[in-house]
């Protein structure tokens, strides 16, 4: 497969380019099914003559070239429709098929506060362009469908076949090879900040000390986040895309092929064709199913809660799928260098050190002991704090007593032989340095943050 990307150095271009060339040179294996032999990669400063080339040789094209930002009114129309325009005649020069998708944006339904958007009416336009273009296509596709099949095919009866429904016509010839996108407001590592993403702009604001403004805290945004993004235009690729319709910017999803349904399995459902079978049609229109709404005020809290994270050590609360997830990883790609590292209170005595890692809300902390030559760390007890110890460096022996018994359980650690041990609640436990000249490193977890008010902690030997 040969794939063209225009806009490639934009924002959504630059990690649909990164994550292809992954699936082409083997690093992301999701998707043994794909072979992509080339990607064609086309922005506002490549030879223009190289787009005769690649619209004659692609297989699938991504079409995110446009215009946000213009100088004027007028370069809306010519960035987002002109070239469109400019994309698909290249495309019916070659006689080139091949599916096209192109990113438009909610702004193009100019419902609501969308009204009186330029920027909305250009997309429209460029929507409008594709959309006539899958028409010309079908229709002339469906004649010659019918020339073919009158020439080689009679009913029963001498006359000949109606090709004329196109529920006739084979389904794969009537799959759009238009894809029409239109999309919410992005969010994601390398979108520029300051340009047309209120998000980039907070993560940068907050990841480089700079100042922002809210005017309205309550204002809701729907955000698409870049990754979401891309697997939604791999799924493109294997034809498996979310189809829709829209009533202003409501979704209506859809089916995405014309799926034949029969009638007989609801006979209740009343149809205006007098068949067993009805065509269920396919949306003009796709969608991302992973979007995300949230207020303003809440994206500002978050990123106050992730640039307090190196002062407290506390991991925000960021679940699977979460918004939060998706916001924290936006704002550390904007991060300085000054800030990429960021020091640890090491806690040192002639034993050695203990540093505590990092915090979370409801699973505990990670820490780092180091203990020097000859050092026992630990003779104490837990009632309800239980840690897992996992020496990496060093040789050392855990030793854990159950209170009230005699009988010492024993472990002899190594770094060449890294495992996890229990401290157990009720057990009295210990770590010793067997080693007279290295120090031995461990990893501890515990299942609470430490808290001073109730350490949980008592003295005893093993």
């Amino acid at each position: 497969m040969k794939i063209l990307v225009t806009g490639a150095k934009g924002f959504v271009g630059r990690n649909l380019c990164a994550n292809l060339r992954n699936i082409q040179e083997g690093k992301d294996r999701r998707f043994p099914e794909l072979k992509i032999e080339e990607i064609f990669e086309y922005d506002i400063d490549t030879d223009p003559v190289l787009l005769d080339e690649y619209c004659k040789n692609a297989d699938f094209v991504f079409n995110l070239a446009g215009v946000n930002r213009p100088q004027n009114q007028e370069e809306f129309m010519q960035g987002n429709f002109g070239f469109a325009s400019t994309l698909l005649d290249t495309l019916k020069k070659h006689k080139n098929t091949c599916p096209v998708m192109l990113s438009s944006s909610q702004q193009a339904s100019l419902t609501g506060r969308f009204g009186n958007s330029e920027y909305g009416r250009s997309k429209k336009a460029g929507e409008d362009l594709f959309l006539d273009y899958e028409r010309d296509f079908l229709k002339g596709q469906e004649l010659e469908n019918l020339r073919i099949n009158s020439q080689t095919t009679e009913n029963t009866d001498g006359t000949d076949k109606d090709f004329s429904n196109s529920q006739n016509l084979d389904n794969k010839g009537l799959r759009p090879r238009v894809l029409i996108y239109r999309f919410p407001n992005l969010f994601g590592k390398w979108c520029r900040p300051n340009y047309n993403s209120a998000v980039a702009t907070f993560c940068n604001a907050f990841a480089n000390d700079l100042p922002y403004t809210v005017n309205d805290p309550s204002v809701e945004l729907e955000l698409l986040y870049i990754d979401d993004l891309v697997d939604e235009m791999i799924a493109c690729l294997k034809g498996e895309e979310h189809r829709c319709e829209f009533d202003g910017l409501e979704i209506i999803p859809t089916p995405n092929d014309n799926t034949t349904t029969d009638s007989t399995d609801n006979p209740d459902k009343k149809t205006s064709v007098q068949s067993e079978q009805s065509v269920v049609k396919i949306g003009r229109y796709c969608y991302c199913p992973v979007t995300h709404k949230i207020t303003l005020g809440e994206i500002v809290d978050l990123l106050q809660s992730f640039t307090e994270q190196p002062k407290t050590l506390m991991i925000p609360e960021i679940p699977s799928g979460s918004f939060a997830k998706k916001l924290y990883s936006t704002y550390l790609s904007y991060l300085p260098k000054e800030k990429v590292a960021f020091p640890l209170k090491m806690n040192v005595d002639d034993r050695g050190s203990f540093t505590e890692l990092v915090h979370t809300l409801n699973a505990g902390q990670v820490s780092i002991n180091i203990s020097k030559p000859g050092i026992t760390k630990g003779q104490h007890w837990h009632n309800t704090k239980w840690e897992f110890f996992i020496v990496v460096a060093g040789h050392g022996l855990i030793q854990e007593r159950k209170l009230g018994t005699d009988e010492i359980i024993e472990f002899e650690v190594s770094g060449d032989n890294i495992q996890c041990i229990h401290m157990l609640p009720g057990y009295t436990h210990n770590i010793i340095n067997l080693s007279e000249t290295e120090n031995l490193v461990t990893v501890m977890y515990c299942n609470e943050v430490f808290d001073p008010n109730k350490p949980d902690t008592y003295f005893e030997p093993v």
